[in-house]
């Protein structure tokens, strides 16, 4: 199928949005920014937790990541494949490498994630948005722990 010059332009605006839809989730969790973070997602999302609503599951990894001193996930190896029959769905695949630091924690400060996302994208009337995601773990280092004594944490403190 041979796109006109509009067309092809217009997916190349739709890829741009798409992958940086993904950034903004990885820099929404780093910087703990969770209206960002929110933004990149529909009203419904199915995740590994379920089918939920956005807030829902925003307050999934909330439970979690205020504990940690700091956090950077990197998002690479974009590749966005547009559905054929629906212009407005598209799957992005890429890769995470997510990197926790737990202070004081005697399993270890560190935790170091490898994965590969692959996220179902939705256009919305504000942009594209993830309306599913899943995650297939790659390998894991260090304190491999540290995600559920952050969550116990969290509690604890409120």
């Amino acid at each position: 199928m041979k796109l006109d010059l509009e067309s092809r332009i217009r997916r190349l605006e739709d890829r741009v949005s798409i992958v940086e839809t993904v950034t903004r989730y990885c820099v929404g969790v780093d910087s703990k920014d969770w209206v960002l973070f929110a933004s990149c997602f529909a009203p419904r999302m199915q995740t590994e937790f379920g089918e939920m609503n956005r807030e829902e599951f925003v307050a999934i990894v909330q439970s979690a990541l205020p504990a940690f001193r700091s956090t950077q996930h990197l998002s690479t190896n974009h590749v966005v494949t547009f559905d054929q029959s629906d212009p407005d769905m598209a799957i992005c695949e890429s890769d995470m490498f997510a990197q926790h630091f737990l202070e004081g924690s005697i399993g270890g400060a560190f935790y170091l994630l490898r994965a590969r996302y692959s996220e179902q994208m939705t256009r919305t009337p504000e942009g594209w948005r993830i309306r599913s995601i899943a995650t297939s773990n790659r390998w894991e280092e260090g304190n491999l722990n540290a995600v559920t004594e952050a969550m116990e944490r969290v509690r604890s403190q409120n």
